[in-house]
């Protein structure tokens, strides 16, 4: 049996030697490769906080000290150490351990985190909780250097060191977020982890200072400008000193004794202090340490090698507009991509190879990508933000006042719309058509295949104003790509097959879906219409009430939630034309989507050829046939 069989909870850890830490680390990295290797996961984030995790449950004591992890992907090693190892195989699948912090899942997850740089607002929050109530638990935010770099760890970490309320926040320093960290954050740290004048701290310093003899009082007032002068050229971390945050470090992350040592000294500190770790990600398996960026989220792959396992498929919906764009971006000049550190993720690291001073990389800053496209928009050039579509949540306010109330030429790209799979709720997008459409001049689409999202990326950068469009993670439906690009007319939806018994509206790759209902509905002698909607907004209201008005049942199909969503829409059209006899079944979600493969959760959600046909029967739609052929 191995060390870590026997950790039960976190406890466990404190009376093992450094001897037996360094081998439970190994064992730890070995569990985790197995893993990921089996079911896909953020194996490059976990290989780095090893050391860092097992040092914290040393050190504190979870979950009565809480621990709040921002991003929440580097979270594997502290699942393993709070009591999850059995469930640990399960990680990421279908109702198993979610790959985020989870508070439903253990009280060692104090907060849930899929959303980057929350963590020290939490802990904030957390730190104010314990002082009102007269507790004296310890509150440490493990951030991440890429999640440093969004606006929100700034608010916070400004009122953190205005209050002065005691509390840990933890720089996890790997140089990385997603892709190679940008921005004048990535700039400052990297000029600590080289800036060989480490080991002169602000003690030092001041003791240098209080030897000078025969300092009067002018003397000291000009001893302390030096010292603040001496601070700025000879310490690290003066920024968070600023922002009134005792600086500690920065450590290496992976010198178990040295990070115990420094958390120790942290948590004696009364006040805000920050300890920044220097860590590597991939830390113990060479391809992650290699290709850091690589194995950050990855699929299911061969242990041994590193190799990736894929079946053949056709392209991404990712991948195709990454490689439209670039098509179009070459015959004009104006095109510029816009991105908030996810290039590979997105599709626009081809675009950042081929036209580099044509693309932005503005760092994990959602806003700020949104309104800096504003600004470009109205200098005259044509931005691309690509986004993707639970991210976008967070330019909400960007999207709806910066971009869409002044009319701004901006086009965004809502990538990963719909259930994403094994990531969960935190990373569904199944809320942007309820906070897009209701947005008056935003035109706003979904195509069914990839093809149709090279037309509806084409007749993006051609209209005035500002535009969007969502597709899927997935790959795309294999059909072939036309070479000619042509304008989509606005507002206009797709009929595809035509019926007088039943008319199904799908959107995006939805259509597919209702076109194979629609087969198998014809086969017990209904014939339905499908319509592809194509545009949420404007919606093409005069195709909508006319198949209505001859069916009277209408189904709505949507890899979205039904509270204000397309079906929605719908129903809103047939109330405004007092449509009063015409009955409208919805199928989306009604709830947080739980973690899963992509195709499980929409079979076990109802959004599938039998969900299209249980809704007809709730229609009553063959009952109608039998007794209209009775007649």
């Amino acid at each position: 049996m191995g060390i870590l069989e026997k950790i039960t909870q976190p406890q466990d850890l404190k009376n093992l030697s450094y001897e037996e830490i360094e081998i439970l680390a190994q064992e730890l990295r070995e569990k985790i490769i197995d893993v990921v290797s089996s079911n896909g996961g953020h194996l490059a984030p976990n290989l780095g906080v090893v050391e860092l995790t097992l040092a914290l449950h040393r050190i504190f004591d979870s979950p009565l000290d809480k621990i709040i992890w921002d991003v929440g992907h580097q979270c594997y090693v502290h699942k393993l150490l709070t009591g999850r190892q059995k469930e640990f195989e399960t990680l990421r699948l279908f109702q198993g351990l979610s790959g985020f912090p989870k508070r439903s899942e253990s009280p060692h997850d104090c907060f849930e985190t899929g959303h980057s740089s929350t963590s020290i607002s939490a802990a904030v929050g957390f730190a104010k909780a314990r002082d009102l109530q007269g507790e004296e638990n310890d509150v440490i935010a493990v951030i991440g250097d890429g999640a440093m770099s969004g606006g929100m760890a700034f608010e916070a970490l400004n009122h953190a060191g205005h209050s002065t309320t005691k509390l840990i926040v933890i720089l996890n320093d790997n140089d990385m977020a997603i892709a190679e960290n940008v921005g004048a954050m990535s700039s400052y740290l990297n000029r600590l982890r080289t800036d060989p004048r480490y080991d002169r701290s602000k003690d030092e310093i001041e003791s240098i200072l209080k030897k000078i003899p025969g300092i009067g009082t002018r003397m000291v007032k000009m001893a302390e400008r030096a010292k603040d002068g001496l601070k700025y050229l000879l310490v690290p971390g003066m920024l968070f000193e600023e922002f009134g945050f005792t600086y500690l470090g920065p450590i290496n992350g992976h010198d178990q004794r040295a990070l115990e040592e420094v958390l120790e000294q942290a948590k004696q500190v009364k006040e805000p202090v920050l300890v920044h770790v220097l860590t590597q990600k991939g830390k113990g398996y060479l391809p992650a340490e290699k290709n850091p960026a690589r194995f950050h989220g990855v699929g299911p792959f061969n242990k041994e090698t590193g190799e990736i396992t894929k079946k053949p498929a056709p392209p991404t919906y990712t991948q195709v507009f990454g490689e439209t764009l670039c098509q179009l971006a070459e015959k004009d000049p104006r095109i510029v991509a816009i991105t908030a550190a996810m290039p590979s993720g997105t599709g626009l690291n081809l675009f950042a190879e081929k036209f580099p001073k044509r693309f932005f990389d503005v760092g994990i800053a959602e806003q700020h990508a949104v309104t800096f496209a504003a600004g470009l928009a109205f200098g005259g050039v044509k931005p691309v933000v690509s986004i993707y579509s639970t991210f976008y949540q967070r330019a909400y306010d960007q999207v709806l006042h910066d971009v869409c109330l002044s009319n701004a030429n901006v086009i965004l790209a809502i990538d990963r719309a719909g259930v994403v799979g094994d990531d969960g709720p935190t990373h569904h997008g199944v809320f942007d058509i309820s906070f897009f459409r209701i947005i008056p001049n935003l035109t706003f689409m979904a195509p069914k295949d990839e093809n149709e999202l090279r037309h509806m990326l084409y007749t993006a950068l051609k209209l005035e104003g500002p535009v969007a469009f969502r597709y899927p993670r997935s790959v795309g439906q294999g059909v072939e790509l036309e070479e000619e690009l042509q304008e989509l007319p606005i507002g206009k939806a797709e009929v595809l097959r035509e019926g007088k018994d039943l008319t199904i509206i799908g959107v995006g790759p939805m259509v597919y879906t209702c076109l194979g209902a629609a087969d198998e509905l014809q086969q017990r002698g209904v014939e339905a219409t499908v319509i592809n909607l194509r545009f949420i907004n404007p919606l093409d209201r005069e195709t909508i009430l006319r198949y209505a008005r001859v069916s009277k049942r209408v189904i709505t199909v949507e890899d979205h939630m039904l509270a204000g969503g397309m079906g929605s829409a719908i129903i809103e059209v047939l109330a405004d034309e007092g449509l009063d006899d015409v009955i409208v079944e919805r199928i989306g979600y009604e709830d947080y989507v739980d973690q899963g493969a992509i195709s499980i959760l929409h079979h076990g959600y109802g959004i599938s050829v039998n969900g299209i046909l249980k809704a007809a029967e709730r229609l009553k739609v063959l009952q109608r046939i039998e007794g209209k052929n009775s007649v």
